[in-house]
C-alpha cells in the first residue's frame, strides 16, 4: 500500500520531522496571520476535520512516542485529502511551500490505525520515501 503525508519544509520541535498541513495552518492562526474572515473559515475547517477525520488518541498526551501521520491511499484517505482545499488554499496565500511524501512500505512502527490515516513512530532510516513540491491546483484558488 502507499502511504503519503502533505507538509512544509519546517521542521517540528516535537517529531523533528516536516511539519505536517494541519499544524502548519494553525501555526499561521496562532501567528494572528489569517485575515479575521480566514480565521473563522479556519475554525470551521478544523471542527470538520475533527468530525470526519479521526485525531489519534496519543495527541492527548503530548505525542511522547514522536509519531508521525500519513494518509493511506484509499478511497477514504484520498477523500478526506481532496477535502483540504482550504488548508492548502491558506498554505499557497502566506507563502508556504508544500511537500508530497510518498512511500510504498509502512515508514515504520504502526503504533496507531484509522480507515484514512496511520500514525508511526521509530520511521525506518532506509525508507524510501518520494518528495515532491505540492503545486497548487487553479481549481482550489
Amino acid at each position: 500500500m502507499k502511504y503519503y503525508r502533505v507538509h512544509t519544509a519546517d521542521i517540528a520541535w516535537i517529531t523533528q520531522q516536516p511539519r505536517g498541513l494541519f499544524t502548519a495552518i494553525g501555526k499561521l492562526v496562532d501567528a494572528k496571520t489569517l485575515t479575521e474572515e480566514e480565521e473563522k473559515e479556519y475554525w470551521k475547517n478544523r471542527e470538520y476535520f475533527e468530525k470526519e477525520l479521526p485525531v489519534p488518541p496519543f495527541y492527548d498526551q503530548g505525542n511522547p512516542d514522536k509519531a508521525i501521520t500519513w494518509f493511506k491511499d484509499t478511497e477514504a484517505g484520498n477523500r478526506i485529502f481532496r477535502e483540504m482545499t482550504f488548508y492548502r488554499r491558506m498554505a499557497d496565500k502566506y507563502g508556504l511551500k508544500l511537500f508530497l511524501s510518498e512511500c510504498e512500505e509502512l515508514p515504520g512502527e504502526v503504533i496507531y490505525e484509522d480507515d484514512f490515516q496511520i500514525a508511526v513512530k521509530n520511521q525506518k532510516e532506509d525508507l524510501k520515501v518520494t518528495v515532491t513540491e505540492l503545486v497548487m491546483d487553479e481549481s482550489m484558488k
